[in-house]
């Protein structure tokens, strides 16, 4: 009976246990197997991710587990429906791309589970331990698979730049989360918003560590420096799990410890998000006018797009946090397509980078021009596409409460990004065209068409994103 009653208990963390065991069985399953059967590998890998997110959508409201430390709440099944449909994503850009480039290794998909494992841990975690706890199973795999093509001295140089500056920014969080203990005897968020209301210069110093970890892992400016280079030298299905499986994690970490830890010191954090919204933004905006290469251009264009997002946050209401949950699902429809564009951009049995390679594209493959360039207007923040809801949200809750400078220069960054982004489409559709790129494999057509379609049509039908985000939002207050 105990027995019993102890496996129901767990039952909130099906999604979890199956992700672990799956990621175990898939290592063995290869090393018995002598690294054979890779793209056998891969599909399960897609098949967990998938039986994972269908687990969650069934999952009990309002649970916690472990004396509170785990929390199954709408706030976390939203986000981590987010990143396993993003994981899922990039497994779907990663089937064809690992076997043209001769980089099929049996541990690519156990990676990614234990990375997108230590997300889901992420979302969940209320209080500092596990937060921390899920940071680091996140990272270490992340750290491998952005290093994973040992051949090129970029991506050597991506895993180990990542890997040095995340091991930093994690000592700064996990110091930081030693101050808060300190300064409130307490490692629970619900405990540490108890003790928070008597003040005290400790426990914001403890708070401003927490946020320079919280800040590297979203991208945001001033500890954004390790993002072109790792976008860049980080095989490309690798640097799509950076802008959106991570992203969602990073901004959900975000997002639950300063809402639920810190409400008495709302103003103080207040201040640090809106001073490093405003840098992100701008620098998002104009370090990537210059940019010649696709991946460089899209990692300047999510250190800009965390900026916003961290708009919502900054507003500190239900409404804030609700654009934030819709800013998060539209950003990665459109990072995911974007992304898919550039893994169809071979010429030559090799991949090119440049924005140039993409010369007169909608002579060569006017459907591809398409959609990037539906994407494109999406990012730039044009109406209808999804990307202007996005920060019509975001802004809107920055009015409400009151923060009418962040809204407008949030808008005033915008116009200047839509000024790269439709550089970007001047090239596809009115420079001379170059030889055709190879054809699209299907995996990555079915990525693009289903982010394309999200972004065309998302004006026609919000409702379901927007009341789940309100839903997830109102369960944080």
């Amino acid at each position: 009976m105990n027995t019993i009653t102890t496996l129901s208990s767990l039952q909130p963390i099906l999604p979890e246990i199956v992700m672990a065991v799956g990621a175990m069985v898939l290592l063995m399953i290869g090393v018995i197997g002598g690294g054979k059967g890779t793209g056998v590998n891969l599909l399960s890998t897609l098949l967990l991710l998938a039986v994972a997110a269908f687990v969650y959508v069934f999952q009990p409201n309002q649970t916690q587990l472990f004396g509170g430390s785990f929390v199954v709440d709408e706030f976390a099944r939203y986000l981590k429906l987010l990143a396993l449909l993003s994981a899922a994503g990039t497994m779907l850009l990663s089937l064809d791309y690992l076997q043209t480039e001769h980089q099929q290794r049996f541990e690519y998909g156990p990676l990614v589970i234990l990375s997108t494992l230590g997300m889901m841990v992420l979302i969940s975690a209320a209080d500092l331990i596990a937060l921390y706890l899920g940071l680091e199973l996140m990272s270490l795999a992340l750290y491998v698979i952005a290093a994973s093509n040992r051949n090129d001295v970029k991506s050597t140089e991506a895993g180990l730049k990542y890997f040095v500056l995340g091991a930093l920014s994690s000592g700064m969080l996990l110091y930081g989360a030693s101050l808060v203990y300190g300064f409130t005897g307490t490692i629970s968020f619900a405990g540490i918003a108890k003790a928070a209301g008597a003040g005290g210069i400790g426990l914001i110093f403890g708070l401003v560590f927490l946020f320079v970890g919280f800040c590297f892992k979203i991208s945001a400016v001033p500890f954004h420096m390790w993002t072109p280079d790792v976008y860049e030298g980080a095989p490309t299905p690798v640097t799509t799990f950076f802008a959106s499986a991570v992203k969602a994690a990073s901004i959900a970490m975000f997002v639950r410890a300063t809402i639920v830890a810190f409400p008495a010191i709302t103003h103080e954090w207040q201040q640090i998000v809106v001073f490093v919204s405003i840098l992100s933004m701008a620098l998002g905006s104009f370090a990537a006018i210059g940019q010649r290469n696709l991946k460089r251009l899209m990692a300047y264009s999510s250190i800009g797009h965390m900026g916003f997002a961290l708009v919502g946050l900054a507003a500190g209401t239900a409404e804030g946090i609700q654009g934030v949950l819709i800013y998060m699902a539209i950003y990665i429809a459109m990072t995911l397509g974007a992304f898919a564009i550039i893994l169809s951009m071979r010429r030559d049995g090799k991949l090119v980078e440049s924005i140039a390679d993409l010369s007169g594209l909608a002579r060569t493959h006017p459907t591809q021009a398409f959609f990037f360039g539906a994407l494109l207007f999406s990012l730039a923040g044009i109406p209808p596409l999804a990307g202007f809801f996005a920060k019509f949200y975001v802004f809107l809750a920055a009015i409400h409460a009151g923060l009418y400078i962040l809204a407008v220069l949030g808008v005033l960054t915008s116009v200047v990004g839509a000024y790269y982004y439709l550089a970007i489409v001047k090239v596809m559709y009115f420079d001379d065209p170059r030889p055709a790129f190879a054809p699209m494999p299907y995996s990555v057509r079915l990525v693009l068409a289903i982010a394309g379609l999200i972004n065309l049509l998302f004006f026609a039908y919000p409702a379901p994103l927007i009341g789940a985000a309100t839903a997830a939002a109102k369960s944080l207050f």
